[in-house]
């Protein structure tokens, strides 16, 4: 009878085991689909869709779509482009980032890549009027724009706008443009995803000044686009307001702030704007308007010296460029790596990437 009952309690306690490991194990998978799935990368998240039929239907729902497009912003790798070639992507991390079809193939013609926004990319097609496409390489959905109401060029300096919400369940973004002005400047033309039309901003900037036409970026409400001979020309998307900042280099963000990078012998200059309306105040004002930071680079890792330029900053990752070869450096770790090298068909343009699911 005894050996009976020390039998009976050795079964109990293997039951009792394995109901504890399927509780743990049920906790923790509810703890990553609550919790942990919306912090993933796209690709990584297409990858999840084979662990389980639940997490497969979660991923699907428009509600966990809006989720991941708000929580994830990390930059995960760029496009690449020349005037003769179809659009290429590189990775910062090839097991998490990518998307399906790196040359676009999926619009129905090919296109120019003209700006990106936390997912999206603005893209120019050639033919007819050359309209503009809003598409996210991830899902492949895209959206055809309107004809603008004015000429944009032949090289637009569109700036695409898009900033998760978490109270916007559909995605609203903006696209700037800064044209050539008849009356010898720039003036500015707006499409609105929510009113789904374009609007001329009464603005116009009067001055001598060549902007580069793929040079802008956004942050914290205004435009900005690099200018010829170390110029800067802003556009306050709220006030509609443009104004002249003195800087050079290639434009970019960090620390939430606009700022420009550039090579400077052996050590990458940063420079920081920390009042976008320095320009504003009165004259002997005590406030600075950019903050100096300077990062060394460790020669070694370059061949045969150091990289000829910056080709974007975004947040705490540098794109160097060294001949063919391309580098990215991590503004809080120090490391560098070389990325691969470009093909002989052009000086190509990157534009910075998010690995987003966000729905158009």
């Amino acid at each position: 009878m005894a050996s009976k009952i020390n039998m009976d309690k050795g079964k109990n306690a293997t039951v009792f085991m394995k109901s504890s490991n399927n509780k743990i194990y049920m906790e923790l998978k509810d703890i990553i689909r609550e919790h942990a799935l919306q912090f993933l990368p796209a690709k990584s998240l297409l990858r999840c869709r084979g662990v389980c039929r639940d997490w497969k239907y979660l991923i699907a729902t428009p509600f966990f779509v809006h989720n991941q497009s708000y929580s994830f912003r990390n930059l995960s790798g760029f496009f690449s482009q020349s005037s003769t070639s179809e659009p290429s992507f590189i990775s910062l991390n090839p097991i998490a980032y990518g998307v399906p079809d790196p040359s676009l193939s999926f619009l129905p013609e090919p296109v120019d890549i003209r700006s990106s926004s936390n997912g999206l990319l603005c893209c120019q097609g050639h033919s007819g009027y050359n309209p503009y496409y809003i598409c996210n390489p991830a899902t492949k959905h895209w959206h055809k724009l309107p004809k603008p109401n004015n000429d944009h060029g032949s090289d637009p300096a569109v700036v695409l706008i898009f900033e998760p919400s978490i109270l916007n369940f559909a995605a609203e973004y903006k696209l700037v443009c800064a044209f050539p002005s008849e009356l010898d400047g720039y003036e500015f033309e707006i499409y609105s995803s929510c009113d789904k039309s374009w609007k001329t901003s009464g603005e116009i900037f009067l001055g001598n000044l060549k902007i580069l036409p793929r040079s802008g970026v956004y942050m914290n409400g205004i435009v900005y686009w690099a200018g010829r001979n170390n110029r800067i020309l802003a556009f306050d998307l709220s006030a509609e307001r443009s104004q002249i900042h003195n800087g050079h280099g290639t434009l970019g963000v960090m620390d939430g702030k606009f700022c420009t990078a550039s090579i400077l012998r052996q050590n990458l200059s940063v420079q920081l704007l920390s009042n976008a309306y320095a320009n504003t105040m009165q004259m002997y004002s005590n406030i600075k308007a950019w903050e100096s930071h300077l990062f060394t680079l460790d020669r070694s890792v370059f061949a045969e010296g150091y990289p000829e330029e910056v080709s974007l900053l975004v947040n705490d990752t540098v794109i160097l460029r060294k001949g063919k070869a391309l580098y990215s450096y991590n503004l809080k770790t120090k490391e560098t790596k070389h990325l691969g090298n470009e093909s002989d068909d052009g000086k190509r343009r990157v534009v910075p990437y998010v690995n987003s699911l966000v729905d158009i």
